[in-house]
């Protein structure tokens, strides 16, 4: 498997994963468009890829305008081999060498990302949207533990 930045070509095989997931499912596919996810790639902010013989499952998205998770999604066959993890961990050391702004996002409540994202040591802060938790992760905390893995 190999981990890349995304591109506007992408964004096919990006909006395939995002809408092949069990869990945070858009409730209308149609929410989330092709053009805003060449925006969010181009212009707020940058993505990644996971792609295993040259067919993308997973992706991540920051958008360093509004200091949020835009997206970090894994299809659904290729979950618990770790790419989240590693899609995660290159988005926030780059977002983290832009800014040092604490970045937020908002998971499902019950659902394994809300797992992830606390096992990753993202902090809960309250809720968002329609009952999202919304969790944060600030500068001192990503830093501390990266140096704790080294």
């Amino acid at each position: 498997m190999k981990i890349r930045e995304a591109n506007i070509d992408d964004i096919k095989e990006i909006q395939f994963v995002r809408n092949a997931v069990k869990e945070n499912t858009l409730s209308n596919p149609n929410l989330v468009t092709d053009e805003d996810c060449r925006i969010f790639l181009t212009e707020r902010g940058k993505g990644w890829v996971c792609e295993k013989d040259n067919q993308i499952v997973g992706f991540s998205i920051v958008d360093i305008q509004d200091n949020n998770i835009w997206a970090l999604f894994v299809h659904p066959d290729f979950d618990k081999k770790g790419i989240g993890k590693q899609l995660h961990d290159i988005m926030l050391d780059w977002y983290f060498s832009q800014t040092k702004e604490t970045v937020w996002l908002g998971t499902a409540p019950n659902t394994r990302a809300e797992t992830f994202y606390r096992k990753t040591g993202w902090k809960e802060i309250g809720t968002h949207g329609n009952g999202e938790i919304k969790f944060e992760m600030a500068y001192n905390d990503w830093v501390n533990k990266r140096e704790l893995l080294i």
